[in-house]
């Protein structure tokens, strides 16, 4: 199977830029950037409560603590929610009327929550839309695990941010291109 495309942040602005003319605009941001700033996978995107998300008094956590059951490894962990991930969940949590613990944190347009596959399909569609080839609900994971590489984070950092259990998958998501390299030699 291919890789999924490691979106560009021109890329990521495109995406949000055709999500921002939608009917749930800020839901879609959320989802999107819910991807790209967390690196979340799509099932535990799909998966996420408000209790998951929301502290007792409203506010967003800064850090969600995914089940065992809510991961593909079965495997608990904590995903560490930046203070620009928080802005986003709360912008879109302000068009949220109830916000009891145990309902679906994202939903549909049926008021639902989303399945794993029904959320790898919207992304799939999104990309489609927006014309970039090769996208998939696993490019925010990409883009979230090449950028932190890019940015000098240690590999055994990154294989716990994303969840792994081995930095060898870890490896696998961090993109290598041209640029990368030049900068690499300038170095020496």
């Amino acid at each position: 199977m291919a890789q999924a495309k490691t979106l560009s942040q021109v890329e990521l602005d495109l995406v949000l830029n055709y999500v921002s003319s939608k009917k749930y605009a800020l839901r879609d941001r959320a989802l999107i950037l819910t991807s790209f700033l967390g690196g979340l996978r799509v099932a535990e995107i799909a998966s996420l409560k408000m209790g998951d998300v929301l502290n007792l008094d409203g506010s967003i956590r800064n850090e969600i603590r995914l089940s065992a059951e809510q991961t593909k490894g079965k495997h608990p962990r904590t995903v560490f929610v930046s203070q620009r991930l928080q802005t986003e969940l709360a912008n879109y949590l302000s068009t949220r009327h109830i916000k009891e613990a145990d309902i679906p944190f994202f939903h549909t347009d049926h008021r639902l929550g989303f399945s794993a596959n029904g959320l790898c399909v919207w992304f799939y569609q999104l990309y489609k839309n927006v014309g970039i080839s090769g996208g998939s609900s696993h490019s925010g994971r990409k883009f979230f695990i090449t950028t932190l590489a890019n940015k000098g984070i240690g590999v055994r950092i990154l294989a716990s941010l994303a969840g792994h259990r081995s930095i060898a998958v870890t490896q696998r998501y961090i993109d290598v291109n041209d640029e990368q390299k030049r900068q690499a030699v300038e170095l020496i």
